[in-house]
């Protein structure tokens, strides 16, 4: 039984798509970041960075969600290209949502301050502007196969309406896709998961020195 430590932010939620499409037992424990879990040395044992998901699968202990995902797709040998010269398209992608996705769409989120949010902006908007082009091309990610990279861009992709308002509608084969794995079952399971635990939504002082201790550091020190 895999030991599933999550939120419901788009990175644990990509590694929950995952479990359920694989059919893997699995225990979701919760860690509410806004209330500090995070930083328990309980869980600082099982991720050193402090952040969320990780799993522990018997003698495994893994961090990064899509190191997680590529870990849980090699172990059962599902939703990976059956064709070895689709494996070297499926990293690219998989590194892709991993290094550009993920951070310029995380960080567009955060930063507001009117230059760091223009160029958060920009990042984010062609990240998902590359997406798109390729989805018009292709039915998933990589050519016409469901694989992990789908639902490791689906982990954010869903909240791209949220993140990105009404420039989200550039992106027609985006919600294609997101549309297609959100009406799968194991998404369906992957999405309930929110109610198994109420996590934390206020972002009060307690969340805010918990998620980003740096910022009360600085201000400490100065």
């Amino acid at each position: 039984m895999i030991k599933f430590y999550y939120s419901t932010a788009p990175n644990p939620m990509k590694v929950a798509l995952c479990l359920e499409e694989m059919g893997l037992g699995y225990e979701p424990i919760p860690v509410d970041t806004r209330k500090g879990e995070q930083h328990k040395p309980g869980y600082l044992a099982v991720n050193p960075n402090a952040k969320v998901p990780a799993i522990v699968d018997g003698d495994m202990t893994m961090f990064d969600s899509n190191a997680i995902v590529l870990y849980l797709a090699e172990k059962t040998g599902k939703f990976l290209p059956n064709k070895p010269a689709e494996r070297g398209p499926m990293l690219s992608w998989l590194m892709f949502v991993a290094s550009g996705i993920g951070p310029f769409t995380g960080q567009y989120v955060h930063f507001k301050i009117a230059y760091v949010n223009s160029r958060y902006e920009f990042e984010a908007l062609r990240h998902w502007g590359i997406v798109d082009a390729r989805l018009a091309k292709n039915k998933y990610m990589v050519g016409g196969t469901y694989t992990v990279v789908d639902m490791a861009l689906w982990g954010w992709a869903r909240l791209v309406p949220n993140i990105l308002g009404e420039q989200a509608a550039k992106f027609s084969n985006l919600k294609r896709l997101v549309d297609e794995i959100s009406a799968r079952p194991a998404a369906q399971k992957a999405i309930a998961l929110k109610d198994r635990y109420a996590f934390k939504t206020e972002m009060d002082d307690e969340a805010k020195r918990a998620m980003f201790p740096g910022n009360y550091r600085a201000q400490a020190a100065g």
